[in-house]
């Protein structure tokens, strides 16, 4: 079930960095608060409306906070805005941590496990629709414009923080459904889950797939989960093998699993031609 968690985690990252061009570190923050949501909302409401409600309540609070944050953090670049995001998502999880009505560092168990597979992957596909249709969007074509040439669409008349923003929120929003979800399955979180090495192995996951391919990030997630369940056995030995294809990866094919290559399913994404040709042209 982790595979389903990762597709939604790395396509909500490859729309960040992927898509909009921004370095962000802070997936597993977000991530932790619709994980904590769900989890303490469940636990007061019975039934399956306990983990729809908790997830939104989660949802609000990343809109909320992902707005907050992403306004005055996007005017940064580059290295700064790596290291804003990530001082973001390890606040979050130190608040967590602290807080009494999240029992601390211990985390909360018990949790309804009101989530099977069926579920899970429903939203995988209702996520990466979203994520898929608003790529292809007149915001979405902005988006990749600011993406190209921030200063050149800033020339144009495009408001590139405004454009960057609701990226870094759209994204943080499917995080937060990842952690509701992942909550509700495994029925356990502790917040030595979401820490910075989190964010990292979600990175992992977008960059092994490709950079600006959501095929790619379907790609990877699986094809890395397998590869943790087939070395499992191998104790440490494993994270060793892990990173080694990791590397070759990333010498032979510098561009990801799939590079900017996509399935295209026509019947349920919006076509638009202008953005097929600055596909071709990036």
């Amino acid at each position: 079930m982790k595979i389903g968690i990762n597709i939604i985690l790395a396509v909500g990252l490859n729309l960040i960095v992927g898509y909009a061009g921004q370095f962000s570190l802070g997936h597993a923050g977000f991530m932790a608060i619709g994980a904590y949501s769900a989890a303490l909302v469940s636990k007061a409401v019975p039934g399956v409306q306990g983990m729809f409600l908790g997830m939104g309540i989660g949802l609000v609070i990343t809109f909320v906070l992902a707005l907050l944050v992403g306004i005055p953090t996007l005017r940064l670049r580059g290295d700064y805005l790596a290291i804003a995001t990530l001082g973001i998502a390890e606040i979050i999880r130190i608040t967590i941590m602290n807080l009494e009505i999240t029992n601390g560092a211990a985390g909360v168990a018990g949790i309804p496990q009101n989530v099977n597979w069926i579920t899970l992957y429903v939203f995988v596909v209702i996520t990466t629709l979203i994520v898929v249709n608003f790529i292809h969007s007149s915001p979405g074509r902005a988006m990749i414009a600011v993406r190209e040439d921030e200063i050149a669409a800033e020339s144009v008349g495009l408001q590139t923080t405004r454009y960057k923003t609701i990226a870094f929120v759209l994204g943080a929003l499917t995080a937060s459904i990842a952690g509701s979800l992942y909550a509700s399955y495994f029925g356990v979180i502790t917040p030595s889950q979401f820490t910075f090495q989190k964010s990292i192995d979600i990175l992992i996951i977008v960059v092994f797939g490709g950079i600006g391919s959501i095929t790619g990030s379907f790609a990877a997630a699986i094809l890395l989960e397998l590869l943790n369940v087939i070395l499992a056995p191998y104790g440490q030995l494993r994270m060793i093998v892990y990173a080694l294809a990791i590397i070759a990866i990333m010498i032979f094919k510098p561009s990801g699993l799939m590079g900017e290559f996509e399935l295209r399913f026509s019947p349920f994404f919006k076509q638009n031609k202008q953005y097929s040709k600055l596909k071709k042209e990036d």
